[in-house]
């Protein structure tokens, strides 16, 4: 299509070209006093414009056309990219059934429920101190471990920073720029 549409566009460069000689011709013999002849090469050149205004409705006929086709492969593309998301969604759901989550969900609470069950029955066999000893284990296994993953972080001082105002700052800053533009002056200078 786009050949086709290169084809009009240099068909209409060429009527362009006729229309131009017609109009000259037009011209030349109205001025050698030819007025049929001349009327005849006008008749011939508003033929030609017609033409002209032909080929631009149909060029701009095979525009749209391309246009529409371009943007159907656009949507052709979304669709395909559409169909395969909802195929996969389609497989994921498939191993994941709804049945198989609902029992696990239920074995996990049979099993909660089993240790807490098991945690209260040992509770009443411990005396308090043993419970409480139990409880203090518990604690340090808990520190232990997170002393294992604990990342070594620099220390935080424990005593209050010194605070510096901007002013201040910023002064020392400017006096440490002069200091060194001083130094450079006094060097001696090379001839």
């Amino acid at each position: 299509m786009k050949v086709q549409r290169d084809k009009l566009k240099q068909y209409q460069k060429r009527v362009q070209v006729v229309l131009d000689r017609e109009d000259a011709l037009a011209r030349e013999l109205l001025k050698k006093g030819d007025k049929r002849r001349a009327l005849l090469a006008l008749r011939r050149r508003k033929y030609q414009e017609q033409m002209i205004a032909t080929t631009d409705s149909q060029l701009l006929n095979l525009q749209q056309l391309v246009e529409t086709i371009e943007f159907s492969l656009v949507q052709k593309d979304v669709l395909f990219g559409l169909e395969q998301g909802n195929q996969v969604l389609t497989k994921l759901n498939q191993e994941m059934r709804i049945e198989d989550v609902e029992r696990l969900a239920d074995d996990t609470a049979e099993a909660i429920a089993y240790q807490n069950e098991i945690s209260e029955l040992l509770k009443t066999y411990m005396s308090a101190e043993d419970e409480e000893a139990v409880l203090m284990e518990l604690d340090e296994l808990e520190r232990q471990e997170s002393d294992r993953l604990q990342i070594n972080m620099p220390q935080v001082p424990d005593h209050p920073l010194p605070v510096q105002h901007p002013v201040e700052a910023e002064v020392r800053q400017e006096d440490d720029g002069e200091e060194e533009e001083l130094s450079l002056n006094k060097q001696p200078m090379l001839a």
